[in-house]
């Protein structure tokens, strides 16, 4: 076996004009063995992993862990070895000497005796370029070079299951072939094509095509919309069928004539010892993506392409220039990643990147206004949640301000309009893709199970947050009543919550809560922040006496010897105060800052081989949050501290799964939850540095 791990490359970047040119000194790699490894990663429905150490040791799968499977063969000489997937076992593998993670790329580099292969899977999802960031487009290029010295005769060779466009494996598919200019198609999609039909947690799309381009050019190219028995014929001849299987509809599952799939063969001719590359699209057209208030909703693509052809040849003219740009931005992240937190933070970050992004959607409303709307991906479901827009917004508020913005906006739209009749903000906006009104809680006609402190502090910090990184209050201002009514509501009800669910709300009920307490206290200082860059001196007077009024109780009553409780009235109890980190971040300075150095200092005493558990009640942690808790602290030494048994998680797990959010901290275990975009929350260290953040955040402008 090849050595497997995720590489930090900690680079020296120049952006150089238009060109993006970078230089690179490279540093020994930080090794991280990511649970699962991006491949295609866009959003809930377009997202394919491989779960395996190596790319041949299982199948790519959706990150549920449905397989949609993706087959890889390169034939040397005639003699074939797999490089991807491993539906045919009887084919041996190539060896896997590398693989590199990096925000926009998986690269993988894999070896026989007489040849070399790198596999780049690209999604250059530039969160500072919403343009391409929508683009529902992973690039699959192929490098490959003698190891020898020796000319080698090479074809590489590509399926794609017909599973990619369904939901379950009964749903009967359909599939093409086309030609549009400079680019070779393969289509395959459902034949009933309910879209928008579908709904809930563990489920697939299955309405849209999937399409597999290959770039027309002097070099040939085999094409085939057939099935997986023609990958028999490739290993048996090196070539592909004449003929398209035209015994269709039938099901992915379907054994006679056999499963459908997208078949490609690349003949690379004789390789010698400089490397000859090939690439593909690998692209998704879902029609419509999400439903809102009863009305479908547009890509975000749709705002520059009027049609999935024009994306495609759009996507591929724009090939060497994403090429070159994904490799100075990925370098110079990175790099200020690990200045910032440390090699081992920057890698967790790093993991954290395409995940993020994938677990929500881009589309637009009608007057092309952007909405970002995220799936709470395995635990309900639910879209546009507002405590998973919380612990994700670090990384968008760093990379772009603009994406909290397109979050926040179809939440406040539904707050307004008059269906939420509660005092506090909502909870959800119902279940992905279907934003047709909270369905969590019982929904809006029930307040027994709803987060009202939560939710509430929640929007009013993400509000302030935003204002602080584009430097102006146009949102806030155009919603100033609901942020008004729901600082009135924290002002009542915040200091002392009663019993009610948290963000934590696998946890239970809790009354008391005085890390809630803390986010209450938090979003009302910055309610008074915001009220005074909008000129309102004597609200921002107002909620700021009362703010620090609060702040100044809460230390006394939370206070347990040597830390500061879970709840107030429950001594010999201990928490991570998480929503501390505003205090410092957005200059708010509510709370002594002994206070952050008190909870640190009895962190670092109970962290187990994995990580701080988030409170005394039981072993288990969230990533997201442990990663604020560390945030709080003052020296790098302490941070990194309650940092590395997060990385030792990572790497331990035996749960293959995209990274969870909540796990054992004893056993390495998967607890709930994976694919979340929650992660994005380990860049509220780059928060905390506001030259950083500033230098970031400024490109989304």
């Amino acid at each position: 076996m090849g050595q497997l791990y995720l590489s930090l490359r900690l680079a020296a970047a120049f952006i150089c004009g238009l060109s993006m040119a970078a230089t690179a000194q490279l540093e020994p790699a930080t090794a991280l063995r990511a649970p699962a490894t991006p491949l295609i990663a866009h959003d809930p429905y377009f997202s394919i992993w491989s779960n395996s150490d190596r790319l041949t040791d299982g199948p790519t799968r959706h990150w549920t862990g449905t397989a949609q499977q993706l087959n890889g063969i390169v034939r040397v000489d005639q003699k074939n070895y797999r490089y991807l997937g491993d539906s045919d076992r009887s084919i041996p593998a190539l060896d896997e000497t590398h693989r590199e993670i990096t925000p926009t790329r998986t690269i993988v580099t894999l070896q026989s005796p007489e040849i070399e292969l790198r596999v780049t899977f690209l999604t250059p999802a530039f969160p500072d370029d919403l343009r391409v960031m929508a683009r529902p487009i992973t690039y699959l290029t192929w490098d490959v070079k003698s190891r020898d010295g020796q000319p080698h005769q090479v074809e590489i060779y590509l399926d794609a299951d017909g599973a990619i466009a369904t939901n379950t494996s009964g749903e009967s598919v359909a599939w093409s072939r086309a030609e549009i200019e400079g680019l070779h198609l393969l289509r395959v999609g459902t034949t009933a094509q309910p879209i928008l039909q579908q709904y809930g947690d563990n489920v697939r799309i299955n309405w849209g095509y999937f399409y597999m381009a290959v770039p027309q050019s002097p070099a040939s190219t085999e094409l085939a919309a057939g099935n997986q028995s023609y990958r028999s014929h490739f290993t048996a001849s090196g070539h592909l069928p004449a003929d398209d299987d035209l015994a269709q509809p039938r099901p992915p599952q379907s054994r006679y004539p056999a499963a459908p799939s997208l078949n490609i063969v690349l003949p690379l001719g004789q390789v010698g010892p400089t490397a000859v590359s090939r690439h593909i699209l690998l692209g998704y057209d879902d029609l419509y993506s999400v439903e809102y208030m009863q009305q479908r909703l547009l890509p975000y693509w749709r705002k520059e392409f009027p049609s999935f052809t024009a994306l495609l040849k759009g996507a591929e003219a724009d090939y060497l220039a994403l090429n070159k740009r994904a490799e100075a931005y990925d370098a110079e992240l990175q790099q200020d990643l690990a200045r910032t937190g440390g090699p081992e933070y920057a890698a967790i970050a790093t993991l954290a990147f395409r995940q993020a992004i994938a677990a929500h959607k881009l589309v637009k409303d009608a007057n092309d206004v952007p909405f970002f709307m995220p799936k709470e991906n395995f635990s309900n479901g639910s879209i546009s949640t507002v405590d998973v827009l919380y612990p994700s917004a670090p990384m968008f508020l760093f990379l772009n301000p603009k994406l909290v913005e397109a979050q926040l906006e179809p939440v406040m739209r539904y707050a307004q309009a008059g269906h939420w009749k509660f005092p506090f903000a909502p909870h959800d906006l119902g279940v992905y893709p279907l934003a047709n009104g909270q369905l969590y809680g019982g929904g809006e006609t029930s307040e027994e199970d709803q987060m009202p402190v939560e939710e509430s502090g929640d929007m009013i910090l993400m509000v302030a947050a935003m204002t602080h990184a584009q430097g102006n209050t146009d949102f806030a201002a155009r919603y100033w009543p609901l942020l008004t009514q729901w600082a009135e509501y924290l002002l009542d009800k915040g200091f002392d919550p009663e019993n009610q669910l948290s963000t934590d709300d696998f946890a239970g009920h809790l009354a008391h809560n005085t890390n809630l307490s803390i986010k209450a206290i938090e979003a009302l200082a910055a309610y008074s922040q915001l009220a005074a860059k909008l000129g309102d001196s004597k609200a921002a007077a107002k909620y700021d006496a009362a703010a620090k009024s609060m702040a100044a109780k809460w230390g006394p009553l939370a206070a347990d010897s040597s830390h500061y409780r879970l709840a107030f009235d429950k001594a010999n109890t201990w928490s991570q105060k998480y929503n501390l980190v505003w205090d410092n971040i957005l200059s708010l300075k509510m709370f002594p800052a002994a206070i952050a150095e008190q909870e640190v200092a009895f962190y670092k005493t109970h962290i187990n081989t994995y990580g701080l558990p988030l409170d005394n009640r039981a072993t288990y942690t969230k990533l997201d949050w442990t990663i604020w808790s560390a945030t709080l602290a003052r020296n790098p030494a302490d941070f990194e501290a309650l940092v590395h048994p997060i990385f030792q998680f990572l790497n331990k797990t035996t749960d293959r799964v995209p990274m969870t959010d909540w796990y054992d901290t004893v056993s390495a275990r998967e607890v709930g939850f994976q694919a979340r975009s929650v992660v994005g929350g380990v860049y509220i260290k780059a928060l905390a540095d506001p030259a950083l953040w500033k230098k970031w955040a400024n490109r989304g402008k």
